[in-house]
């Protein structure tokens, strides 16, 4: 989870709101798939896949969506999976998951955990986790998918079952739209997603309006000139500019941005040199910046840019630093009707107790980009993974950020129960919310 809510426009108007007991029957059937789905979810944890690289993962979805009944194209935007699924006249409701994982190292302890490794963008073999739950987001699907195939009887219209690849890096969603996902199968109506997160599983989290963070992800290289370790006064060291700027940042929110406002810098990495005694020619971080505003964000972006530059210079670089974008993902924002209708039916399935609002989060999705792109409403919304008992002895303690692991950690993973059959219910209900009945 990057975990970028983008502008989206209304495609029509919004409907009134259907039964809220529609979705009952449809998954009457969960209890009985949901073995299957268990041994799925473990499989997929266990064979994580890197952004753009999920080709096993895709493969797997496309023969339980296709075994489902539904028409399955692999391959749309890289290595996406669409499953549709027509009944009749009615709405085009658009179901995502995304498929890729983390160059992470697992740490969880789990039966099931990853030992994969994997040749990065750069190059360079890391280890592969599924840090996000990316891994529950497609078992859900899955899950959805199946339980809609077998209630034909009970809704009308077209399912979109749109597997992504590549959120991590924010490009699987606008791939998949430049490759014509629309036009190939179909506008939607609504776009409907979730998110696993550290709240108690067993429960749903919602807020309408911007939910998730802008991000802004830079590459930055500092150019020097190097030189034996024991001779500084020859060189001009790269890595005490890279030092120097990391230190420096860390001011920018602290320092030039209002308390009120909402931003985060973060640099999450910084490579430079091969050897004790010799002052490398260049070095690099890379970092990471979430807004919400298009104000603060420039301010944000003006002032890292400032302070690279200012930190070169004043080591005596002899050339500028190259800043490039890695990615970017725009503010995610839920349609506010759209989220009050699709959450009371989520509501009526789990139960109002267990349904409440969160706080805007400083993540980022990409979700946002089939929205935007097709002019219709969305919302998406997080699944609790964390095992209830132990969130409850966290917040009791007040330790909640120090013993709840969180997205990207080596230790984060879901508890397999309630969260799948959770997320399966809020997402089945959503989409026959949605659907004609």
């Amino acid at each position: 989870m990057t975990l970028g809510w983008g502008s989206v426009g209304h495609r029509g108007e919004v409907p009134e709101t259907s039964s809220p007991v529609a979705a009952r029957p449809v998954l009457d059937p969960l209890a009985q798939l949901t073995p299957e789905l268990v041994a799925l979810y473990k499989d997929l944890h266990q064979h994580p896949e890197l952004s753009h690289q999920e080709e096993r993962t895709a493969a797997k979805v496309a023969e339980r969506v296709e075994a489902a009944g539904y028409d399955v194209t692999t391959g749309v935007g890289g290595t996406g999976v669409v499953g549709v699924l027509h009944n009749g006249d009615g709405p085009t409701v658009l179901l995502r998951a995304d498929m890729d994982a983390l160059p992470v190292e697992e740490q969880t302890g789990l039966p099931y955990a990853s030992t994969a490794t994997a040749t990065d963008a750069d190059g360079k073999t890391v280890p592969v986790m599924h840090a996000c739950g990316h891994d529950m987001h497609v078992t859900c699907l899955v899950g959805t998918a199946d339980l809609l195939a077998r209630a034909k009887g009970s809704w009308q219209g077209t399912v979109l079952a749109v597997f992504q690849p590549a959120e991590e890096v924010g490009g699987g969603a606008r791939a998949m739209v430049d490759d014509g996902l629309f036009d190939r199968f179909g506008h939607p109506d609504v776009v409907l997603g979730q998110h696993v997160a550290p709240l108690p599983a067993g429960t749903v989290g919602y807020r309408a309006g911007p939910a998730f963070a802008a991000t802004d992800a830079l590459k930055v290289t500092f150019f020097g000139r190097g030189g034996h370790g024991s001779r500084p006064e020859v060189t001009i060291d790269p890595v005490v500019m890279a030092a120097t700027t990391v230190v420096r940042l860390q001011t920018v929110v602290s320092r030039e941005i209002a308390g009120s406002d909402i931003a985060v810098v973060t640099v999450g990495a910084i490579n430079a040199g091969t050897k004790d005694n010799v002052i490398p020619d260049t070095a690099e971080i890379k970092l990471n910046i979430r807004t919400y505003t298009p104000d603060v964000r420039h301010r944000v972006l003006a002032a890292v840019q400032r302070i690279i530059k200012g930190e070169a210079a004043a080591s005596g670089a002899e050339k500028d630093p190259d800043i490039a974008v890695i990615d970017t993902f725009p503010v995610l924002d839920n349609d506010a009707r759209a989220t009050a209708r699709t959450t009371a039916a989520i509501g009526a399935v789990i139960g109002k107790g267990r349904l409440y609002e969160v706080p805007a989060a400083t993540g980022s999705e990409d979700v946002g980009d089939f929205a935007t792109a097709a002019k219709a409403p969305i919302c998406y919304w997080l699944i609790g993974g964390i095992d209830p008992v132990r969130y409850a002895k966290a917040r009791q303690a007040g330790r909640i950020n120090l013993d709840i692991p969180s997205n990207h950690q080596a230790t984060f993973a879901p508890v397999v129960e309630p969260t799948l059959r959770t997320g399966v219910e809020a997402l089945t209900a959503a989409a026959i919310e949605w659907l004609g009945a």
